[in-house]
């Protein structure tokens, strides 16, 4: 198993082939706000500005969405993914969910000589 996946949102690496496609890969998470986050971007959304307890509720979304599409790859042998892209929506209404899909194409890639 690789232990090092190189990851691109370009279709390419710089310095390596592309020898075998093994194909689509995605991570998908479905998150919640907890209690907190939800009272926190109550509060917020009244009075305007960022609503720093749902980004973060979102950026760990995106971060296990992207940890799921590297195992993801990782089990298909791949050492690669290009063509990386994120997909996100609500689910519920009034923000009851957010859904985060991470994917790309797996590949395996070789140095360049």
């Amino acid at each position: 198993m690789p232990s090092t996946v190189f990851v691109s949102t370009t279709f390419s690496l710089e310095g390596f082939d592309i020898v075998e496609q093994k194909g689509v890969v995605r991570g998908i998470v479905v998150r919640a706000p907890t209690i907190s986050q939800g009272i926190m971007g109550g509060l917020k959304s009244m009075i305007g500005g960022n609503i720093g307890a749902y980004a973060e509720m979102c950026e760990q979304a995106r971060q296990q969405a992207y940890d799921i599409m590297i195992e993801h790859a990782i089990a298909r042998g791949a050492n690669a993914i290009v063509g990386v892209r994120y997909d996100a929506s609500d689910m519920g209404g009034t923000s009851a969910a957010t859904e985060v899909l991470c994917y790309g194409t797996a590949v395996v890639v070789r140095p360049r000589t």
